[in-house]
C-alpha cells in the first residue's frame, strides 16, 4: 500500500501491485508535487500518467485539484489494481485508465494534456522511451511541464524537438527530470523578410 500525500484526497491509501511495478516513493512524489503546487499547474489540469503502474502520481495530482488524468497501463495485474484504486477513491468521473502500450495509444490519440507524467521501467530501451516522448509531445498543450521518472544512471532524457529540458534531480537512484512543451511564444516567429526568427526580448 502507499498513500497520497496531500489533498482532498490525502491521506487515503491505494493497492500497488505486486511485482511489475517500481511504486513512487513518498520523498519523490513530495519534490515533484511540491514544484507542481508551488507553479500552480494541476489546478482544473488534464494529466496524462503513462506507465501508471498504481497510479500514484496521477490520483496525487486529482487529490490536489487536476480536473481529469488519463492513466495507461498495459500490464494486466496492475491495471487491475489500479482500476480498483479508481473504484476505492472515488474517482470514477474524473478518471480514465487505457489498458494499452504507451506507443500505441499515444500513437492515435487525439485528447490535449496540460500535465504529463512518465515513470518506465529503469530498464526501457533509450530508442523506445524517445518513441513515446515523441508522440507524447503533439499531445501537450504550449507550456506543459513534462515529469519523467528514470534510472540515475540512465543518463539525459532522450527529449523530442518541442519539449524543452529545464532541470533534473537525483533521489538515489532515481532521477526526476524536469521539462516542458515549448510555447507558442517561445518558438520561431517570421519576420518580414519570410525568414524565421526569434522574438526580440
Amino acid at each position: 500500500m502507499t498513500r497520497i500525500i496531500a489533498g482532498d484526497l490525502g491521506g487515503r491509501r491505494i493497492a500497488v501491485p505486486p511485482k511489475g511495478t517500481r511504486p513512487t516513493t513518498d520523498r519523490v512524489r513530495e519534490a515533484l508535487f511540491s514544484r507542481l503546487d508551488h507553479d500552480d499547474s494541476l489546478r482544473a489540469a488534464r494529466v496524462l500518467d503513462v506507465y501508471a503502474g498504481s497510479g500514484a502520481l496521477g490520483f496525487e495530482a486529482l487529490s490536489r485539484g487536476a480536473a481529469h488524468a488519463t492513466f495507461v497501463e498495459s500490464g494486466s495485474q496492475a491495471a487491475r489494481v489500479l482500476q480498483g484504486n479508481v473504484k476505492d477513491l472515488g474517482v470514477g468521473a474524473r478518471a480514465r485508465l487505457v489498458r494499452e502500450k504507451a506507443l500505441s495509444y499515444l500513437s492515435r490519440a487525439t485528447d490535449t494534456w496540460d500535465v504529463a507524467f512518465l515513470d518506465p521501467p529503469y530498464d526501457i530501451a533509450r530508442d523506445d522511451l524517445a518513441a513515446v516522448l515523441a508522440v507524447v509531445e503533439p499531445r501537450l498543450a504550449p507550456g506543459a511541464p513534462v515529469v519523467l521518472e528514470w534510472s540515475s544512471r540512465a543518463g539525459d532524457a532522450p527529449w523530442p524537438e518541442g519539449i524543452e529540458p529545464l532541470r533534473s534531480k537525483d533521489y538515489g537512484e532515481t532521477r526526476l527530470h524536469w521539462a516542458e512543451r515549448i510555447g507558442a511564444d517561445q518558438e520561431g516567429t517570421e519576420t518580414e523578410d519570410g525568414q524565421s526568427g526569434s522574438v526580440a526580448p
